[in-house]
């Protein structure tokens, strides 16, 4: 798993460009929960998807 994964993160589905930025909601082992702009709340496989990390969220640190 990506050690970026974590709640807060800032990323893109790499084969879903129309759900928009998507920030990390919660990680628990390899389903990573993230809600995109365009598409909401959506549980990832971390094993089966590689989410591309954009950043940080800015209110977080």
């Amino acid at each position: 798993m990506d050690l970026f994964l974590e709640p807060g993160a800032l990323v893109r589905h790499p084969d879903q460009a129309d759900w928009g930025l998507g920030q990390v909601q919660s990680v628990a082992g390899r389903r990573v929960t993230v809600n995109f702009e365009q598409a909401g709340k959506q549980t990832i496989d971390s094993d089966a998807v590689r989410l591309i990390f954009v950043g940080d969220d800015p209110r977080g640190h």
